[in-house]
């Protein structure tokens, strides 16, 4: 059986996805399948990936929510005694098995068995302040990690800790790229509500709206987090005439190299460039929230260049994979 409801068919470009939520068939949740397809395309949403927790009750029903315009795709959260991941692309009807913690030593067998399948493993709310939330598993095997999950800051009791998700992929970064193996970063909602799907989400460059197209592009660091729709971002770096976008590597032969970000919908936002030395250069966008901002760098003084936008009082409004330097 499928790992998607449907092809949707739409060629090269950048698609926004919800990576994880959940329908009343997750405890807490208050949705159904045919509202959270609503709520997607009414939030701009090209594809949306359903994940209840350790069970496959609604994936029959998803077929008569998706169309041209709206992808889905088969998932799980898999919650375990000592952190919750997301199984993105499993098979139609597939339960990946949650019974277990890190001392068992088991969980390379079940993300084993979705790679088997085509499907991506990421690390989810690493830092969610309740029993099992915080993600205590090894990093290796898993493809991303969901560094924003739900609202940047929130005052509800249950919201994890977004800053120090992000500070943590951060800070391991450089070395991962070093050693050939970073994973790139993700945001999802992990709606359950009315109201909260897509914020934020995932933006993807994927060479068409399918399940593996899509996987694909998240694999490869192809991809940005964004607040909502609202807000656009563009990120290249270039050293004369060539040029990348975010998930590239840039081959720069000791050149200068520029990066430049353009950013739409933050009203008086911080734009801000990061490296393996942390923050490299701070700019502010006009009121309009419309603007350009470029910087100058080597490969010798970062092996990345990554950048995040915020708004005044520094609520994430989006952030983006490393271009990496070579």
């Amino acid at each position: 059986m499928p790992s998607e409801v449907r092809v949707a068919g739409r060629t090269d470009g950048w698609y926004r996805g919800d990576c994880h939520v959940h329908s009343v068939s997750s405890n807490g949740g208050e949705l159904t399948p045919e509202s959270l397809a609503g709520e997607a395309r009414a939030a701009g949403l090209d594809f949306l990936a359903v994940t209840e927790h350790n069970n496959a009750d609604t994936h029959g029903t998803w077929g008569r929510c998706a169309g041209d315009d709206l992808l889905v795709v088969l998932g799980q959260e898999v919650t375990t005694r000592t952190g919750h991941w997301l199984a993105l692309g499993v098979r139609h009807g597939q339960v990946v098995d949650w019974r277990y913690g890190v001392r068992d030593e088991v969980i390379g067998r079940w993300l084993d068995e979705v790679h088997r399948g085509g499907g991506l493993c990421v690390v989810a709310h690493p830092h969610a302040p309740y029993d099992s939330g915080t993600f205590l598993y090894p990093d290796q095997g898993f493809d991303a990690v969901e560094v924003w999950n739900g609202p940047w800051s929130s005052d509800l009791p249950w919201q994890a800790d977004n800053e120090a998700a992000l500070a943590e992929w951060g800070r391991g970064l450089g070395e991962d790229i070093r050693q050939g193996g970073w994973r790139p970063a993700m945001g999802n909602s992990d709606a359950h509500l009315s109201g909260q799907i897509g914020v934020p989400h995932t933006v993807v460059r994927a060479g068409e709206l399918s399940r593996d197209a899509v996987l694909a592009g998240i694999r490869a660091g192809r991809s940005w987090i964004a607040e909502s729709a609202v807000v656009e971002l563009s990120f290249t770096v270039s050293a004369d005439a060539q040029r990348v976008c975010i998930g590239g590597q840039l081959e720069s032969r000791g050149r200068p190299v520029v990066a430049r970000a353009g950013v739409h919908g933050v009203p008086s936002g911080v734009v801000s460039f990061h490296t393996g030395s942390g923050k490299a250069h701070v700019a502010s966008l006009s009121a309009a929230g419309v603007g350009a901002v470029e910087w100058r760098t080597s490969a010798r003084e970062s092996a990345f260049v990554r950048v995040e936008v915020r708004h005044p009082g520094s609520r994430m409004a989006a952030l983006s994979n490393p271009v990496i330097l070579r």
